[in-house]
């Protein structure tokens, strides 16, 4: 998707998406486009360079891979789960894996994107640049000095990127990880300075809860059985929780079983039980009152204001 439409996603095309099941394709990062195949692509985005280019980019999707836009034009307005932004010329967008979300047709999407695979950096700079910081904010709006500094860190980016002559793929593939996280230190500090409240640290006990929670919300809402599952107790967990995002480690469970069941009720036909199944209610009923606590809405209702 290097084109009009951003940045590394696909749309609806049949070719190299894959279902989960739930109705929503999910597109996989196109190693095979990748120069040298690895695990990492930057360009320019505009309408002479598109990833699957039958697909309608309209249609909501979810991908397995990063994208980060920076737009030299605008406004152009893009919806991530559930919320439209609206980004201007020198603003950026950073969806990550998992998220839902569609281009505008109406906009022309033209600046730089970057996509990157999660497994193309090590763990520990996974962690400290914050790729699955779900909680921060999508849209930043770098100042005139960190828009200068991000700008420069993608160029040279791009330059080490299309640099295929003058190092082994080894070494090239090295040299691209080290100038990748270089530049995502700069867009992590810029998406944790943009955050509403500053972010505490995440310590370890968080991250292996939250990784955890990714993996099993559909099947599992117990915390107990998460802190059982990891070797903590559960005051352990409640500490760990309340200091990296402010909300009881129920809440943090029950708030991605919500957004889950959102994505399946607006971009599915899947029926109302069956989006209960999905994410772990077997009893209807018991969906729909779980659903109406913590949205105010039944699911019908939550639907049928979307259609």
């Amino acid at each position: 998707m290097m084109g009009q439409g951003g940045g590394g996603t696909g749309g609806e095309d049949t070719g190299g998406a894959a279902g989960d099941g739930d109705g929503i394709r999910t597109f996989p990062f196109p190693a095979e486009l990748a120069v040298g195949g690895v695990g990492m692509q930057i360009g320019p985005m505009g309408t002479d360079r598109t990833w699957h280019a039958e697909a309608p980019l309209h249609r909501v999707h979810r991908i397995d891979f990063h994208v980060v836009m920076l737009f030299t034009d605008g406004p152009v307005r893009h919806m991530i789960d559930f919320a439209e932004y609206e980004a201007g010329a020198g603003d950026l967008l950073w969806i990550r894996p998992g998220q839902v979300h569609r281009f505008s047709r109406e906009c022309e999407y033209r600046g730089t994107v970057l996509t990157m695979q999660p497994g193309f950096l090590p763990r520990s700079t996974v962690e400290a640049t914050g790729l699955y910081r779900y909680d921060l904010p999508p849209l930043l709006h770098p100042g005139p000095a960190q828009l200068a500094a991000l700008r420069a860190a993608l160029d040279q980016l791009r330059r080490e990127y299309e640099d295929t002559a003058t190092l082994p793929l080894s070494l090239h593939t090295a040299v691209l990880r080290h100038t990748l996280t270089a530049c995502l230190m700069r867009l992590a500090h810029l998406a944790a300075s943009s955050a509403e409240t500053s972010p505490q640290h995440a310590d370890g006990t968080f991250i292996r809860f939250r990784d955890a929670v990714e993996r099993g919300f559909a099947t599992n809402h117990s915390v107990s059985a998460y802190a059982d599952a990891l070797g903590y107790s559960r005051r352990t967990l409640v500490r760990a929780v309340r200091a990296a995002t402010g909300e009881t480690p129920k809440g943090f469970i029950d708030k991605r079983v919500v957004l889950e069941a959102k994505r399946l009720l607006a971009h599915t036909d899947m029926p109302i039980g069956r989006v209960g199944v999905a994410v772990g209610f077997p009893d209807a009923a018991n969906f729909s009152k779980f659903f109406h606590l913590h949205t105010g809405q039944t699911p019908v209702a939550f639907r049928a204001e979307l259609r």
